[in-house]
């Protein structure tokens, strides 16, 4: 239950202005997984070892041997977790063993670079010791994000399917003729924002139809009703040219 506190919801707005909601993963189970891949990791590093020195001496010597040990340990230093987080799951083991996953802040899939830079800063976090550097700067991030998350602009959450937001505020909207003349791409314009609002909160939506003040003379949710309705005019006129046309 303590976890469950410590994480919370964080709103996040894709590019098209739709809102989605991640459930951040706070330092305390992002610390559990840590440790079931590093123990995943020893236990792998311990196979290697005893297989290595059990078969390729006699083949190749001891130096040779060793060499390829220390060149597969570093590897899984440093490459172990972006391999994982840059796949189609986005999360090590020990990740998806506690259901988390790895996103771009943007809500997308973590890239290959994003991979690299938020683990190649490890060395940072870790730092003076048991990543308290780390540990510390997710205290202070509302994300939960240490310095390798800000700089890949990347954050662990839980593997669910984001939420979007619904709308709260119901718009009863009337036609009504624009106070102006709107040319092709104006009336194009309330077109595309009647048919994206209802995938915008309340707040995106009304902040959208503040642009348009000059054009509705309101602010707030009337300001938007009049838009809606002004977008439903144009509509109906778009529907009737149309029907002309084919008539014609």
């Amino acid at each position: 239950m303590a976890v469950a506190r410590a994480d919370t919801l964080q709103t996040v707005e894709l590019a098209d202005g739709v809102e989605i909601q991640l459930r951040v993963a706070g330092p305390a189970v992002r610390s559990m997984a840590y440790l079931i891949d590093l123990l995943i990791r020893i236990g792998i590093d311990l196979g290697v070892v005893i297989g290595a020195f059990w078969l390729l001496p006699s083949l190749i010597g001891h130096q040779m041997t060793g060499g390829l040990v220390m060149l597969f340990a570093f590897f899984m230093e440093w490459f172990y977790n972006v391999l994982f987080e840059a796949g189609a799951k986005g999360a090590t083991p020990g990740q998806r063993s506690m259901k988390l996953r790895v996103m771009s802040v943007t809500g997308g899939p973590v890239s290959l670079a994003q991979a690299v830079m938020r683990n190649f800063l490890r060395v940072v976090d870790f730092m003076p010791g048991l990543y308290l550097t780390g540990i510390v700067c997710m205290l202070f991030t509302k994300r939960f994000q240490r310095l390798g998350d800000l700089v890949a602009n990347t954050v662990v959450t839980y593997a669910e399917v984001p939420l979007s937001l619904s709308p709260q505020v119901e718009i009863r909207a009337e036609r009504r003729a624009p106070a102006q003349v709107l040319t092709r791409e104006e009336q194009a314009a309330l077109l595309q924002f009647l048919e994206r609002a209802p995938l915008w909160a309340d707040e995106r939506r009304i902040e959208l139809a503040t642009l348009a003040v000059p054009l509705t003379q309101a602010t707030g949710t009337e300001g938007l009703r009049r838009l809606c309705g002004m977008a439903l005019w144009c509509g109906c006129k778009t529907q009737k040219t149309n029907a002309g046309r084919r008539h014609r």
